[in-house]
């Protein structure tokens, strides 16, 4: 396989960086991140870096998906709520860990390329366009909630859609920069803390920032 080098460099630079779950490891070593970026950016897609997707968007560099999903603690069949699918790459991660995958875009044509992407590898997942910080009420709550957009504070909807015990793992700052941020409820309470600091496009909708 071509791109078999330059995964194999991925996953030792995660690991370098400080990525253990074998889980995460694992599947970042089986999915093709190489089919998830625009086309002429192939032999890019494998290095520490974001690409631009189209529609102001990016696919977020390699230890920026490693990291999020490691702090959400996958099981398998755990109902996973993604914000921003964006190309795909991270909710075909998740799928590939086992979880079931709900996802929410606000650009239709991006929603529409990364379903038929995750169809030909065959997984299996549900998907909607729509305010994704709004979250996904109908099928809430959920075991956790992953936000691939920085927002400008907590995301009290997406919150609400935490089961008790779950996990949200979500950028917030401004547009400067953001902090990846955990939230894990117990009861009626929200443990937070702070994990990274990280750079991602704006959580734009009704509980994010203003489209501009």
């Amino acid at each position: 396989m071509i791109y078999a080098r330059k995964q194999k460099q991925m996953i030792e630079r995660l690991i370098a960086k400080g990525i253990s779950d074998r889980q995460v490891l694992r599947a970042m070593a089986a999915v093709p991140r190489h089919l998830f970026v625009q086309p002429g950016m192939e032999f890019q897609a494998y290095d520490e870096k974001a690409l631009p997707i189209g529609f102001d968007q990016t696919i977020s560099h390699p230890y920026t998906v490693a990291l999020m999903t490691q702090t959400l603690q996958i099981e398998d069949h755990k109902r996973i709520l993604e914000i921003g699918t964006g190309s795909g790459y991270q909710a075909a991660i998740l799928c590939e860990m086992g979880a079931r995958v709900f996802t929410v875009e606000r650009i239709e044509p991006l929603a529409r390329r990364a379903e038929g992407k995750l169809k030909d590898l065959g997984f299996h997942f549900l998907s909607r366009v729509g305010d994704g910080s709004l979250g996904w009420p109908a099928y809430a709550p959920y075991d956790g909630i992953i936000v691939t957009a920085g927002a400008p504070v907590s995301p009290a909807s997406l919150l609400d859609q935490l089961k008790e015990g779950g996990r949200c793992v979500v950028p917030i700052g401004d547009g400067e920069g953001q902090m990846l941020t955990l939230f894990i409820r117990e009861g009626r309470e929200l443990r937070k803390f702070e994990i990274e600091p990280l750079s991602f496009v704006p959580l734009i909708g009704r509980d994010g920032w203003k489209k501009p």
